[in-house]
């Protein structure tokens, strides 16, 4: 019987095995970076060095880079200007940088090899986040929680909407970009109709205070809560649940399926993958040396992960 019950113990322990990854591939950048986001094969890093890198995944080298002219500083001197905000569609890149004037932004595009400016300090937009929903159509997200929707042929907002009172700190779209949640400094989550601006559905109960990232996929939340939980939201439920975490937790992602999810769950700045259904933890990955700002999943084995300093660590689950 003793040797039975060891058996058992041994038995779940090994079942509940975490998996502890290190990273399988080092990318190095010419600047911090701020912003990540995948294309396929294609990896988009904006840096605080003024520049738009692009990397290819399978190849694993960088096949184009779009600097951005230096802005003036406070005291007047020429600076490399902060980007980020980036994206991509076809072959029409955007970028979101500092303007130097009054904590207003540039707006860019970059097709052709050429770069056109959308937006400058002149506008007075203090956006934090840019993403194409379609070729001609951006959405942003404001400093002061407004959701907009900017048309580059016509230059102008088809809509700006005020979603609360409370700071602005992330968004994400679904997979057809019809759909994008919203985060804030409330803790409360608005899912709106990207088209519209409508608000489909408010998020709340689980974080009660700033959610740093959110990721939407399969219709699924993911959110990375400064109150140190990484929070799982069903949309259509309106409900969830989360995990508690030991630090503030700065990024989150989900898998292509949604049945997984990543989490930056401590101060050594390690990732935690979970698996979404039964919040078990499966694997560790440990190597990021600055806190995390961005996760993101290629497919279910494969992640991408950035920090406040110049690399991307690629990382794979078995």
């Amino acid at each position: 019987m003793k040797f039975f019950f060891i058996f058992l113990c041994i038995s779940a322990t090994w079942l509940n095995a975490v998996e502890v990854v290190s990273p399988m591939l080092k990318i190095d950048l010419n600047g911090t970076v701020k912003d990540m986001t995948l294309h396929k094969n294609t990896l988009l890093i904006g840096t605080d060095n003024g520049a738009l890198q692009v990397y290819d995944t399978k190849s694993n080298i960088f096949t184009k880079t779009v600097t951005l002219p230096k802005v003036k500083d406070f005291v007047g001197d020429m600076i490399a200007t902060r980007v980020f905000s980036v994206d991509k569609i076809e072959e029409r890149y955007l970028l979101l940088s500092d303007s130097g004037k009054g904590g207003y932004v540039n707006l860019w595009l970059h097709e052709n090899n050429v770069t056109t400016q959308l937006l400058d300090a002149n506008n007075k937009k203090a956006v934090v986040k840019a993403r194409f929903i379609n070729k001609d159509q951006i959405l942003l997200g404001y400093l002061s929680n407004e959701a907009a929707l900017f048309d580059v042929k016509e230059k102008k907002e088809l809509y700006r909407v005020q979603l609360s009172e409370s700071k602005f700190s992330d968004f994400a779209l679904n997979e057809k970009k019809t759909q994008a949640v919203y985060s804030c400094e409330s803790g409360v989550l608005n899912v709106i109709d990207t088209y519209t601006g409508k608000v489909l559905k408010e998020l709340k109960g689980l974080n009660v205070d700033n959610v740093y990232k959110v990721d939407f996929k399969k219709g699924i939340v993911s959110a990375a809560g400064q109150d140190r939980r990484g929070s799982l939201y069903h949309v259509m439920m309106g409900r969830g649940e989360y995990i508690e975490g030991s630090f503030l937790i700065y990024a989150t992602g989900l898998s292509p399926s949604a049945k997984m999810v990543a989490f930056a769950m401590d101060e050594k700045n390690y990732i935690s993958i979970y698996k979404r259904a039964t919040k078990l933890k499966v694997a560790e990955l440990q190597g990021q040396k600055s806190t995390l700002n961005t996760i993101i999943f290629k497919d279910e084995k494969t992640l991408f992960s950035s920090s406040d300093d110049n690399t991307i660590l690629m990382w794979k689950l078995k």
